[in-house]
């Protein structure tokens, strides 16, 4: 039996991204105290030299090793490395491939990355979550003018969330805040109103939302920002700007992220069957 350790550091090794190794490790380490685990993730290893590495540090801080790596010279060399050093291992994929490979009765591809190909449909994907951060909030209202979607409504309307989800399915999003007191950017204005969503919310639901929101902030419950009053003055201004715009409006009020995410998607779709 192992002795007890205040602290334990879990290195996990991968010769793609890292990204599933690091999850699984997270799912173990949040059944114990987080607080007493730190992962160090060392994505690409494809050479034993930066094995040799990470074998010295782990054995000087008596850390531990998860590793997903598929060519099986790289993971043939940590194993044995790891047990010369006596460090604990954990081999995340080989069991698995080995039980889908005596199934299957054909060996694995043993190619690194194959689930993160960076192909064009996964460049998209990253320049439209840039583009989401970049754009979000109408920081930048340059952004309307080259964004698929563009969505308006009050604050605490899931504009950020959404613009998010919908990054991820390759879409350009921008978003703009209603406010009363600030008219919205003319850019708005100037393109077609297929391309901008309206959301709209109950006040109740509103109130609820905020008034959670300054909770967790630490703000008094009862703020301008919260109050009924404010509230329908802002919505109120709200439907009168989505009016000008022309623009179809979804009542997110009882509707998950996803599904207004899946409702503006699909739209889009259509629209661009309709145009193709």
């Amino acid at each position: 039996m192992s002795q007890k350790q205040d602290h334990v550091t879990v290195y996990v090794l991968s010769d793609s991204v890292g990204e599933t190794a690091e999850l699984v490790v997270k799912a173990a380490i949040s059944q114990f105290d987080e607080a007493k685990t730190t992962i160090r993730r060392i994505p690409y290893v494809e050479d034993t030299g930066t094995v040799d590495e990470v074998i010295a540090e782990a054995k000087d801080n008596k850390g531990m090793i998860a590793f997903t790596v598929v060519l099986p010279e790289i993971r043939n060399y940590i194993i044995t490395r790891a047990r010369e050093e006596a460090l604990p291992i954990y081999d995340i994929l080989s069991p698995l491939l080995t039980i889908m490979e005596d199934r299957l009765q054909e060996p694995p591809k043993n190619e690194s990355g194959l689930i993160h190909t960076l192909d064009e449909d996964y460049f998209r994907k990253v320049e439209a979550i840039e583009f989401a951060v970049k754009y979000d909030d109408g920081r930048d209202p340059r952004g309307i003018m080259r964004a698929d979607v563009v969505l308006v409504g009050v604050s605490r309307t899931s504009k950020t969330p959404l613009s998010q989800y919908l990054a991820h399915k390759r879409l350009k999003v921008a978003n703009v805040p209603l406010v009363p007191e600030v008219e919205p950017p003319e850019e708005l204005f100037s393109i077609s109103s297929d391309r901008v969503i309206g959301l709209k919310i109950s006040p109740e639901k509103l109130n609820g939302i905020r008034t959670e929101r300054l909770k967790a902030l630490g703000l008094k419950a009862e703020a301008n920002y919260a109050t009924m009053q404010r509230i329908e003055e802002e919505l109120v201004y709200s439907e009168q700007t989505m009016k000008r715009l022309g623009c179809r409006v979804i009542d997110v009020s009882a509707k998950a992220v996803e599904e207004t995410a899946n409702i503006i998607f699909q739209l889009v779709q259509s629209e661009q069957e309709e145009k193709s």
